[in-house]
C-alpha cells in the first residue's frame, strides 16, 4: 500500500490499470497498454493491479469493476474509466493531462 503511494505521486503520470486474470477485456487491454507505453515512453508509467490479489487496494480506490483505469499526477487521481478502450483514445486521455 505505501509503496503505490510512492508510485502514484512521482512527477510522471501514472496509468494504474486495475485488472484480474479471468476478465477478458483485461487480456485484450493488455497489448493495447504496451502500444501505449512504447507511444509516450517516459512521459507515462503504467502500472498494472491484479484485484483478486489486492482487495483492500482496489475496495480503497472505489474499483468496482475490471479493467478499471486510474490516472494519477502527482498523486491525485484526474482521470478514471472502467471498461476496455481504444488506444487512441487512451493516449488522447493521458496527453491531456500531461
Amino acid at each position: 500500500m505505501s509503496k503505490f503511494s510512492e508510485i502514484i505521486n512521482q512527477d510522471t503520470p501514472v496509468l494504474v490499470d486495475f485488472f484480474a486474470e479471468w476478465c477478458g477485456p483485461c487480456k485484450t487491454m493488455s497489448p493495447i497498454l504496451k502500444e501505449v507505453k512504447d507511444v509516450l515512453g517516459d512521459a507515462i508509467s503504467i502500472i498494472k493491479i491484479d484485484v483478486d490479489k489486492n482487495q483492500a487496494l482496489a475496495a480503497k480506490y472505489q474499483v468496482r469493476g475490471v479493467p478499471t483505469f486510474v490516472l494519477y499526477k502527482q498523486g491525485k487521481e484526474v482521470w478514471k474509466q472502467s471498461g476496455a478502450l481504444q488506444k487512441n483514445d487512451l493516449i488522447k486521455i493521458i496527453k491531456s493531462f500531461s
